[in-house]
């Protein structure tokens, strides 16, 4: 079944939207959750249970892992978008499109249900650091890098260390496992791809929320006698966010259909991804900026949702790769290619 771009969505070549539904009850989930912890955030914030009791039974929390879930990248993204443009805090993207999948290709068990996590380091280190929702992961599959080759373990977390990243998702320091681990060769730089490909995902559903955030604020706050939103200045640093989240739009569904139709494995996604995530990385401070700007002093408080939606997508913008990593690897694709053209136009 082919599927196009057309709005903004994927649809199918019979122009039936498939994925509406989807959207829908993802957006549902997301809203709900938000709505229900107002007030109730904190640093680190606390893994949803409730939203992720509603994933599960949906059957949206191994959509690209499991052959039978009737899902795949499109649907998968479709479902990391919409969490977090409402800041859901779940580690979907580490349970199914990292955690469940290396494990698979170690030919590891990991449990059928229960959010899972990832813990990628160097061959050697006694910890890892950074591992996201250890604290709630039923289990955790440990990624030793040694060039392109994986060592992969599974294991329950020993956590040393609990923090959390700048949009308060936990993040925490957990001990290596002595034993247990099997050698997974050429699947370092997938891994990279898979996390990335999943970041820049989320990152455009926070830009989403920052920008509507904006939107209602300026048309909401009153200055002088006038809502923000008749100010010229404003309006023209709303258009701007605007334009600037539908450059990131683009190169991110570029990513998302170069994987559902080519693979994670594949040089077409190889070479969306790195686009993706070096534009990612250029516009998520232009449009956080400018939303604080916006917002004045109160976006920066934990109260306001704003700066769930900002602080988030600095902080994945940076993980599995940051933009100038991604930035050197895009220069020495180009140097690589045959023929400089096409690799500009994508044609690769």
């Amino acid at each position: 079944m082919t599927r196009v771009l057309t709005g903004g969505v994927f649809v199918t070549d019979s122009g039936t939207d498939e994925l509406a539904d989807l959207r829908q009850l993802a957006g549902d989930i997301g809203a709900r959750s938000s709505e229900e912890r107002i007030g109730h955030r904190g640093l680190p914030d606390d893994f949803d249970t409730v939203a992720w009791g509603h994933l599960q039974d949906a059957g949206l929390t191994r959509l690209t892992s499991d052959p039978e879930s009737g899902g795949g990248p499109t649907e998968s993204a479709v479902v990391l978008r919409a969490l977090a443009r409402y800041a859901v805090t779940v580690p979907l993207a580490e349970t199914d499109v990292l955690a469940a999948w290396l494990a698979a290709k170690a030919g590891l068990a990991v449990p059928d249900e229960g959010p899972l996590t990832i813990a990628i380091g160097n061959t050697g280190t006694p910890t890892v650091s950074g591992v996201p929702y250890a604290g709630a992961a039923s289990a955790v599959v440990v990624a030793l890098r040694d060039g392109a080759t994986l060592a992969v373990a599974v294991t329950e977390p020993t956590i040393t260390d609990i923090g959390h990243n700048l949009g308060g998702e936990p993040r925490a320091t957990i001990a290596v496992p002595a034993d247990g681990f099997v050698t997974v060769d050429g699947a370092a730089e997938e891994l990279t791809r898979r996390g990335a490909w999943a970041r820049c995902i989320q990152a455009l559903g926070a830009l989403d929320a920052a920008v509507e955030f904006s939107v209602a604020h300026t048309r909401e706050r009153v200055q002088f006698g006038r809502p923000l939103s008749a100010f010229q200045a404003v309006q023209h640093t709303l258009a701007s966010m605007a334009g600037e989240v539908e450059r990131a739009r683009a190169a991110t569904e570029l990513a998302v259909a170069a994987v559902a139709v080519h693979g994670f494995d594949s040089v077409q996604a190889d070479y969306a991804v790195t686009v993706a995530k070096v534009v990612l990385g250029r516009v998520v401070p232009t449009v956080v900026t400018a939303a604080h700007q916006l917002h004045g002093a109160i976006g920066v408080t934990l109260e306001h949702r704003l700066w769930l939606a900002t602080m988030r997508a600095r902080s994945w913008i940076d993980e599995f790769g940051d933009t100038a990593w991604h930035a050197r690897r895009l220069g020495r694709m180009a140097l690589a290619a045959d023929d400089p053209w096409d690799f500009v136009v994508g044609g690769v």
